[in-house]
Order: C-alpha cells, then structure tokens, then sequence
C-alpha cells in the first residue's frame, strides 16, 4: 500500500481506546498486580524446587544442550506494529516520538501529529492477514534451519502472544491471533526447535520521548501501554536502572512465555545488563532451567548480550558481528537479512547468500551458531527477495550440511589471508574471503576443510594439514574422488574441471 493511501486508510478508522485501567499509572491497577503476585509465587515455588539455585556459582552447572550445539543455524523473527508504517527500522515507536529524527518528520508529514496518531494507532491496520504459521515454518525447514526464535515481544511493548499481563497483544488487537502460539506449533511440526525473544526490559524508556511534547505518550489513557516510558535508559547512562515493578513485570511476562510455549531458547536484548537487573536474571535463569527439567526437556538456553550473564551460565549472543578466535563456550552471533532494518521497511537492501554462508562457516569453525533474521510485511508475507536467500542458503546447506551440523571445532579454526574484524555491529567490516580462506570443521573420524570462495590455479593448498593424516579427500557435492599430495607446503588438492555451487566449498578428509 502506497504511503498516501496508507496514511488516508488509517485517519479514516475510528480508533476505539481501551479502557483505563490504570490509574493514569503504569502496573498500578489491583487485578494487574493480583496477577503478578501470583505468577512470582509460581516463580519462586519452581526456583525453590531446584535443581538450579538462582545464584552465578549454582548456575554454572549449567550445560549447553547438544541439539544447539548440534543445530549451527536458526531463524529470528522481528515482526510487530512496526511493520505496518514500514519506514526506517523496528525503532520506528521510539524515533517517531524522537524530535529532529527523519522518522519524526515522516509521520507528521504522512499521518499527522503524534497528538492525533500515535503509534497506537497503527495496531487497527496490523491485520497480519495472509500469515500462515505453517507456510513459514515449511519455509524455514527448506533454508536449513534448525530453530525458530520469533520476537514475542518488542520494545515497543506488544505483545505477539497471548499474554494475561496486558489488553494490548496481537493476540487480543490488531490481527486478534496468538501469533507465538501459532509458530510454536508450526515449527514443531516441521521437526525444528522452538524459541522466543522478549525485549520487555527496554521497554522501561522506550517511549519516553514522546512525554517530552504534545503526543499521545502523555495521555494518561495509554499509560499502561506506553508507560512507563521514562526519559533516560540508553546506552549513554549505564546507570540507569528501572523500577521493581518494571523488573517484577519483565519477569512474570518472561516466565509467562516458558509456561504457556516451553521454548527450547529464550533470547534476551542487551538491557538486562542494567545492575539491578542481576537477581531477577539469576532468579529467571533458575526458574528457566529447573521448568525444563520438569518437563524432561532435551535441553534449554538463554542468550545474552556483552556480560549480563557470567561465562558457562547461558549462551553469548554477538549482534550484527563475529569473533577472531575460536571461543571456548558456546556463542551465538544474531545478524539480519536485511541491511537497514530488522523489521520490514520498504526498500531494505538485502544481504548476498554468499556473504550469509561465509558467515555461517566462519562462526560454525569457532564454535558457534548463526541466528538469521528476517522481518515480515505487516500482512503476515514474507519479502520475496528474502524467501529467495533463505533457499539459496537451504540449497548449500542440502549438499554442503554434513560439514556444518553436529560438527565440533578443530584444533584450529582455519587459516588464510583475510582478517576478521571482531565485535558487535561489525557483520560489513570484514573484507570478502578469497579462496585461500579456509575454515575448518570436525565430525567423527572426518575433518572438513571449506574454501570460503573457489581456489585459484585449479588446485586447493591447505597450508596446516602437511603433516595430517589422510587417505582420502571428497568435495562435497561432486562425485569423483579427488587426487592428493602432502609435502612441506601442505595438503595440495587437484579440484574438479567445474564447480559444485556458487558460494563455498566442503572438502571432505577421511584419515
């Protein structure tokens, strides 16, 4: 839908409020807290219960489960509200309250002044009307994913779950769907692990612009949807905290979503590292931890950002970036699809599947798993330009997975030319691999040698294998057996006349 038609459909629609329940306050309403109460009584009858204590020592009994370590590569979801104006990013709530930012000036311009058209106002014309679970799940299983981790909630605070904490959901507004609840079942069906994100936290100063001037943010009716919206809580005061109740709330509406949806993987934003935050995080990871051993579960994890979780507690998460070295625990790096946006916006540019298997067997030779996001149209469809990378990657992984699933790290990551640049939000820094880059990967008795790009001079050097035993080297997805020699300089390979794919290749060595 076109901007103008789009802005005219929305001022058409009469808009009906819920009804205040708050108080013109944020979590002061008695059946709201009823509720809370309650569901910390549940927290704290299943922390008690073990076999998890919720303090850092007791959580480094803490394991990493085998399927995720097995798994090597899952979808994110970033899909909500934000969808539906599709301009900028999934920061679009916050930066539309921001005045001066670009997205302030395109809602005023687009759908008037934020008095009259708030981002509440957008939750109407989310209908998510052609999303089918089932369509995505089946497409996800195609890409090569092993697990699913859609957004449950953003910080925008809506919910795309059914929860009991709050009126304003997906599930009880806008397309009026469980949306979570529907993945779940949908991913599980296609053989594929279950997670959830919440980004609950933030929500703490999300909106908290939009108090600064004549917006909908200040109306007292809209408190307990934008609210608590304080004015401080990014990254430029890291001692900002937020209040009990915030925390209270963040943690009853997270251990909501383990009960109703038991997700194999919850995935946390890099607000929880607030220092106030440290007991509610040892107190979820407890309550976390001991569910899944109720429910005999093959295993759980969190995922975290920088140190809000100490090492062997939970599992590293590093946003749009990579690592340089091999990592003794477990990690994770997050990255998007898209280049500007996690969420849908038109005109997004889109990353190569060549640069997202890079990726992948980079992080994979470091003992890691790539979680790769896409962001939904507001109608439940998913962009046809991402569906066609998805594939692409799902047509290496079909001949090329044996080298990346169930795989461990080698003794050493790899070796080549090309440098890694180290660190969050640093996924386009790297210069391109060349076909001396070469990452390894182990399984068994086979070792996998894979050439991020194809070798010059129609033969494959692996410089660190000159003393290596082997009897045998395969490239994945060619038939022949390939001819070999070891001396000083290396393993030399001689490659087939043609190539198998366009993106990387598995050399197979059998001792």
């Amino acid at each position: 839908m076109k901007l103008t038609s789009l802005a005219g459909a929305l001022l058409a629609m009469a808009v009906t409020l819920p009804a205040q329940s708050y108080d013109d306050k944020a979590y002061s309403d008695p059946a709201y807290q009823t509720k809370v109460r309650a569901k910390l009584a549940e927290v704290d009858k299943a922390v008690a219960a073990g076999p998890y204590k919720p303090n850092w020592d007791a959580l480094k009994a803490y394991t990493v489960p085998a399927w995720y370590e097995d798994a090597k590569f899952g979808i994110f979801i970033h899909w909500g509200l934000y969808s539906v104006p599709a301009f900028g990013s999934e920061w679009y709530p916050r930066e539309m309250y921001t005045e001066g930012t670009k997205e302030f000036k395109h809602h005023v311009a687009t759908f008037g002044p934020q008095s009259k058209f708030g981002y509440k106002d957008f939750i109407p014309l989310f209908k998510a009307e052609k999303f089918n679970a089932n369509e995505w799940a089946a497409l996800f299983r195609k890409a090569g994913a092993k697990y699913v981790v859609p957004v449950a909630e953003h910080h925008d605070g809506f919910p795309m779950y059914d929860s009991n904490f709050t009126q304003w959901s997906a599930a009880k507004m806008g397309p009026k769907r469980d949306i979570v609840g529907e993945l779940a079942v949908a991913v599980r069906k296609e053989g594929l692990h279950f997670g959830a994100s919440s980004h609950r936290i933030e929500h703490w100063f999300f909106m908290g612009e939009g108090r600064k001037f004549d917006s909908d943010v200040r109306s007292g009716a809209n408190e307990d949807f934008y609210g608590p919206a304080q004015p401080k809580g990014e990254d430029s005061d890291k001692s900002v905290n937020p209040d009990e109740a915030h925390m209270n709330d963040w943690l009853v509406r997270t251990a909501e979503i383990v009960d109703k949806y038991k997700p194999e993987l919850v995935w946390f934003d890099w607000w929880i590292e607030r220092p106030a935050m440290v007991p509610y995080l040892q107190k979820f990871a407890s309550f976390y931890y001991n569910r899944a051993a109720e429910w005999k579960s093959p295993g759980v994890a969190i995922n975290y950002k920088n140190v809000a979780f100490p090492d062997g507690t939970a599992v590293l998460d590093i946003e749009r970036g990579k690592l340089d070295q091999t990592r003794q625990w477990f990690w994770q790096t997050d990255t998007s699809i898209s280049v500007k946006s996690w969420g849908f916006i038109e005109n997004d540019e889109f990353r190569t599947p060549g640069s997202i298997i890079g990726d992948l067997i980079d992080i994979v030779s470091k003992n890691g798993s790539l979680l790769l996001n896409i962001g939904p149209r507001s109608d439940g469809t998913i962009p046809e330009q991402a569906q066609k990378i998805l594939l692409d990657v799902g047509g290496w992984l079909k001949v090329n997975g044996e080298a990346i699933y169930g795989t461990r790290p080698w003794k050493k990551f790899g070796e080549g030319p090309t440098e890694v640049v180290a660190g969050s939000f640093k996924d386009t820094a790297s210069k391109p691999f060349t076909g001396e880059d070469i990452r390894f990967t182990a399984k068994g008795k086979a070792l996998y040698a894979i050439a991020l790009a194809w070798p010059t001079g129609g033969k494959l050097v692996v410089k660190s294998l000159g003393d290596y035993p082997v009897k045998r080297v395969d490239l994945l997805g060619v038939k022949q057996t390939l001819k070999f020699k070891r001396d000083a300089a290396g393993l030399s390979v001689e490659l087939p006349s043609a190539k198998p794919n366009d993106f990387a290749y598995a050399f197979k060595i059998t001792q």
